[in-house]
């Protein structure tokens, strides 16, 4: 089995609905997202896959949230919380969905884990 990892970064505000605290009033982070995959197979080049194409794979994610207050974008915006729990699984979500089509499930997201701090983070996974 093989894997690899790419970093991203972003920075964004929030806050957290249902929550009593610091964090129910909006503030900002400077986010770090990893997005890991895992594939059984190689490429024609012995790749899993080009670190080039999993940071476009990202990009339109990371390019969504940065510089934005996260509440205000689907799909935070109603009833799910931009908890960093959240967050690690809407990028698990949207890398997902792109890499499937890209590799014809050949490659897949391992998990995803999104800093908040240098110090708390959260990962998603399936």
């Amino acid at each position: 089995m093989f894997e690899v990892t790419v970093e991203a970064g972003f920075s964004s505000g929030h806050y957290l609905r249902n929550y009593r605290g610091k964090c129910e009033n909006p503030h900002g982070h400077n986010y770090k997202v990893f997005v890991t995959l895992v594939g059984e197979e190689l490429d024609e080049a012995g790749m899993l896959l080009d670190f080039k194409l999993l940071k476009q794979v990202m990009r339109p994610t990371v390019d969504y949230l940065d510089h934005f207050m996260i509440n205000d974008l689907a799909p935070f915006d109603k009833e799910i919380n931009p908890s960093a729990e959240n967050l690690a699984k809407y990028f698990y979500e949207q890398t997902s969905s792109q890499l499937h089509e890209m590799t014809g499930g050949r490659v897949r997201v391992k998990d995803c884990t999104l800093y908040e701090t240098d110090t708390s983070f959260a990962r998603y996974y399936e």
